[in-house]
């Protein structure tokens, strides 16, 4: 593929998207463009409503680009990028995409009077409906793509935070934050990455012994299971579960004994040490991806030194959308979680915004698009 040296041929510039390349990533593209046979892994972030800004571009991904190549592709995700990406794997995963879309709009909990927010058992209970309403019937189809590998992220409490109760959570989750803002290796006495990846080969070996995971997990406690139809529910419901707003998920099948939470308090942007397994080809990582910034932990948000790109990306391609474009967008802002208590009592207000901000996220894919029909390098930032 011939990559544009020069931006100067009166096609016009991105104005919704921006790329951000690790130097690997970079060179790679400055040689050879980009192909959908160039993809070895696709991670998606922790961030609520954020991520459907992204629905549109997974559309354009697994519906139409990568199925014009044949490799295997490692999909690693938390909390509603875990939800995503196990949606990849669907059969017609453009009409699941959309679905996705509409039912998270949708989501809706109706208040008491004295209530400021749903309590969170009330949440995990309907968001528990919610899954099984959309994967029901459906898990085997997840776990056994033909191309696609699904690793979900959550994150087990540990001592303290084991167990669920009133004092425990927020004194675990206390303790938790002094000791991540020390180092954040330290947050493993706190919480433990628990990683669940679909099963690999015709025989089901368990996905620990038959392939490692797609990133080197030395980082932080990490324990690795396999993932099965007993225990795909709990696992994703798991990774989408945030603190305070639901339940921890308590007793996963094959997991170990524990409190489980949302996937994104430890991997939050999953600033990985990505990795290709033994025996496939290198490539890169294509991050979608609300923002350039890939923050390690969700306690890593207010620790800025934790924000810049390291080594570990250096594989690494972001689609991101322009702050600038940003601003536009009704409420000038993506749809975040702060919108479902600013419009509590006013759902059709928040609905119709979300969908606003949504459709106009058509235009990131128009531009990918066009940027792949003939790449420029002087549109790719560093990472």
């Amino acid at each position: 593929m011939h990559v544009r040296a020069s931006a100067d041929d009166g096609l016009p510039a991105m104005k919704a998207l921006r790329l951000y390349a690790g130097p690997a990533a970079r060179q790679h593209l400055l040689q050879n463009g980009l192909s959908p046979a160039d993809i070895a892994c696709i991670p998606a972030a922790a961030g609520g409503p954020k991520g459907l800004m992204l629905g549109r571009m997974d559309r354009f991904l697994f519906g139409d680009w990568l199925p014009r190549s044949t490799q295997p592709i490692d999909l690693v995700g938390a909390s509603i990028g875990a939800w995503r990406m196990a949606t990849a794997c669907l059969q017609d995963s453009t009409s699941a995409f959309a679905r996705l879309e509409r039912d998270y709009i949708a989501q809706h909990y109706e208040l008491a009077p004295d209530e400021k927010r749903p309590p969170a058992h009330r949440v995990s209970a309907q968001f528990a409906d919610n899954l099984k309403a959309f994967y029901g019937g459906r898990v085997a189809e997840v776990l056994h793509h033909p191309r696609y590998r699904l690793h979900i992220i959550t994150s087990r409490g540990r001592h303290v935070l084991s167990r669920p109760g009133t004092w425990r959570v927020p004194a675990g989750y206390a303790g938790a934050f002094v000791s991540n803002a020390i180092a954040r290796r330290a947050l493993g006495g706190w919480l433990q990455r628990v990683v669940f990846s679909s099963p690999v080969g015709a025989q089901g070996l368990l996905a620990s012994q038959a392939q490692p995971m797609p990133f080197d997990a030395s980082d932080l406690s990490t324990r690795h299971v396999v993932l099965t139809q007993a225990n795909f529910m709990g696992a994703l419901q798991a990774s989408c579960s945030i603190p305070f707003v639901l339940e921890p998920v308590v007793g996963i099948a094959g997991a170990p004994f524990g409190c489980y939470w949302d996937g994104g308090i430890t991997d939050y942007h999953l600033h990985l040490q990505y990795q290709t397994p033994a025996g496939r080809a290198p490539g890169l990582v294509l991050y979608p991806h609300f923002q350039q910034r890939v923050v390690p932990g969700w306690l890593d948000k207010a620790l800025r030194w934790r924000h810049p790109a390291t080594s570990a990306l250096s594989h690494m391609l972001v689609l991101a959308p322009n702050p600038e474009w940003v601003a536009g967008l009704p409420q000038g802002k993506l749809p975040d979680r702060t919108d479902f208590t600013r419009y509590s009592r006013d759902f059709e207000t928040r609905s119709r915004i979300w969908h606003a901000a949504v459709d106009a996220s058509q235009q990131l894919v128009d531009e990918f698009a066009q940027w792949l029909e003939a790449p420029d390098i002087h549109q790719v930032h560093a990472l």
